[in-house]
């Protein structure tokens, strides 16, 4: 167990780091240098990588294991169905397995053929921006496929983002983790993918913050109406999108760290138990986050709502204060020749000032009772 003591501290030395000053993890375009869509294929003997001198092919990297054992590890992004075509048959891969790995957009998941495991994972990158707008992208989404033999490992990884690269380094930095096989590096790219929803998490709860803040704060105007409902919503489809990432793993992840597997290895088995755990924790969070948002945008629309009654209060007060000399003004508009006061000198002042106490009660009243 002591080759295994360290497995967290291999796989994720700086998974508590915040995306937003994190630099360099995600690639976003094929490497130059890769005429294929396989991004890196080597053989692995005893934990070591086996040093060819030469690019192995996956042929070539299954035929040094058949021959002198250890196993495979064949990276691959966004391969077409002709480039796949060979290796799913060198390797005995299901078909309905090669289908979902070609077309991606597949929903998290398990499966488990004859003689392989095949594992869908969703990677989640936050997007940093310097404020949140109606049209605002918060997080984006790519997918990790992986299948498991007893002597291969193949990711097929879509999206522009979640590159395994610097997990593969640190993988090779430890042998005796790589000596247990394929299900180490399973459990390595399990626990990167999480980890990864962790700082997600952290950084879509400051997002959240910002905007309840401002909900529930006086306006900078001094307004009450609270934020823009766009902003809100616009940041609870993201949210969802993170929920969808999320959700639907809690349940591979329990099956592999509790149902006995032959693929994988019985040490590496209780690993997976931490990285439920965790998923598990990521998930209540982001349950928040879609109740917490449902609760903001309601206060905000109750906010504009309240500020709408207050608008209507005002202009139904004025016009009550205003309807009191347009009566007067509209009665002495009439052409009558008997009216009161209409030949006395100190009529016009004496009908003028009682509309204006009549008007200064009225808006005495009003304003004693918050209508104004």
């Amino acid at each position: 167990m002591s080759m295994i003591r360290d497995l967290r501290a291999v796989v994720r030395p700086s998974s508590r780091v915040s995306l937003r000053k994190e630099t360099g993890t995600y690639d976003t375009t094929r490497d130059p240098a890769t005429a294929s869509a396989v991004v890196d294929c080597a053989v692995y003997r005893e934990g070591r990588r086996v040093e060819t001198g030469t690019p192995l092919t996956p042929q070539e990297a299954m035929r040094l294991v058949r021959r002198d054992g250890g196993f495979t590890w064949i990276g691959l992004h966004e391969p077409t169905e002709a480039e796949f075509a060979g290796i799913a048959r060198e390797f005995g891969l299901h078909p309905l397995a090669v289908e979902d790995a070609v077309q991606a957009h597949q929903r998290p998941k398990l499966e488990r053929y004859d003689d392989s495991l095949f594992t869908v994972f969703k990677t989640i990158h936050y997007l940093d921006h310097d404020r949140l707008t109606a049209n605002s992208e918060v997080v984006e989404t790519g997918e990790v496929m992986c299948f498991t033999g007893r002597d291969f490992f193949i990711t097929v990884r879509h999206g522009g983002q979640g590159s395994l690269r610097g997990l593969r380094r640190r993988l090779q930095e430890d042998p005796e983790l790589l000596a247990k096989g394929p299900s180490a590096v399973l459990h390595a790219i399990a626990d990167h993918v999480v980890d990864g929803y962790i700082a997600v998490a952290d950084a879509v709860q400051d997002d959240i913050d910002e905007v309840e803040t401002e909900v529930f704060s006086p306006g900078r105007k001094g307004s009450p109406r609270g934020t823009d409902a766009g902003r809100i919503y616009q940041l609870k489809r993201e949210v969802l999108e993170f929920k969808r990432a999320v959700s639907p793993l809690l349940r591979p992840m329990q099956l592999l760290s509790e149902r006995p597997m032959r693929l994988i290895d019985p040490d590496i088995q209780k690993y997976f138990r931490d990285v439920a755990d965790h998923l598990a924790r990521v998930q209540e969070q982001v349950i928040g986050f879609d109740e917490l948002l449902n609760s903001i945008l309601q206060a905000n629309l109750a906010q504009a709502s309240v500020a709408q009654n207050e608008d209507m209060r005002k202009i139904t007060s004025w016009a009550a204060i205003i309807a009191v000399p347009t009566m007067v003004c509209g009665v002495y508009g009439m052409n009558f020749e008997h009216m009161p006061e209409l030949h006395w000198r100190y009529g016009y002042p004496l009908v003028l000032g009682v509309t204006v106490a009549i008007c200064l009660g009225i808006h005495r009243t009003l304003k004693r009772n918050g209508w104004l």
